[in-house]
């Protein structure tokens, strides 16, 4: 729906999952005409051996988008963590894009952390990458950071990605988010973000391109390998 010259509100959490069952999607926010758009619901937990639900998306706004939400986290046994929702876009004029929200972590013994969502494109500057959800704890891989926002407008700046998650015992960092880009080619470029590390075996994620722009974003550091078996990102 679309909000009245106030802020607009924000998108109901997804359900909890039943034993077996995913949790459900976090509803997206509310788009504001002039003000900041709603945020994104929280994505709802899995069951026992259910994933998280999936965060709602940020509303758009006019001086702000809304922030995505959260992923949910993963089932108690087995389940990965749900995405992030991503970040709302802002309007014309010194506008903020919505940041993504974070994937949701995996808290169980197997499963995958949640990648995180997109930020938001801004006309003056975009929203920042979520964070990529932890790995469970014995088997699984960290989920990958969401990109930065682009940013539309001369003087503002692209957002920045998020950070990659961290592996469990076995697995793999999730990769760190690019930098978003400057769509002119006038405004700096977002700087990547770093790889998730592994733990054990597993080699660590790689970072994040940095964005195009005037100047570019720099590159994200890769994540550090398992400390048994395993290479730097």
């Amino acid at each position: 729906m679309v909000g009245s010259p106030g802020n607009s509100g924000a998108g109901g959490a997804g359900g909890a999952g039943g034993l077996f069952g995913p949790g459900g999607a976090g509803g997206t926010g509310g788009a504001s005409l002039a003000q900041t758009g709603g945020a994104g619901g929280a994505g709802g937990a899995g069951g026992m051996f259910g994933a998280g639900g999936t965060g709602g998306a940020g509303g758009a706004g006019h001086n702000a988008g809304g922030v995505g939400g959260a992923g949910g986290t993963g089932g108690v046994i087995v389940g990965s963590g749900g995405t992030g929702g991503d970040g709302g876009p802002a309007g014309i004029g010194a506008a903020l894009g919505g940041n993504g929200g974070p994937g949701g972590n995996a808290i169980g013994l197997i499963g995958n952390g949640g990648a995180g969502g997109a930020g938001g494109a801004g006309d003056f500057t975009g929203g920042r990458g979520g964070a990529g959800g932890k790995a469970a704890i014995l088997f699984g891989s960290g989920g990958m950071g969401g990109s930065g926002g682009f940013a539309h407008a001369a003087g503002g700046s692209a957002g920045p990605g998020g950070p990659g998650g961290e592996a469990g015992l076995m697995g793999d960092g999730g990769a760190g988010g690019a930098g978003g880009e400057s769509v002119d080619g006038l405004s700096p470029g977002g700087d990547g973000a770093n790889g998730g590390d592994a733990w054990l075996l597993g080699s660590g994620g790689s970072g994040g391109n940095g964005g195009s722009g005037a100047p570019a974003g720099q590159p994200g550091a890769g994540g550090a390998g398992g400390q048994i078996f395993g290479q730097h990102g």
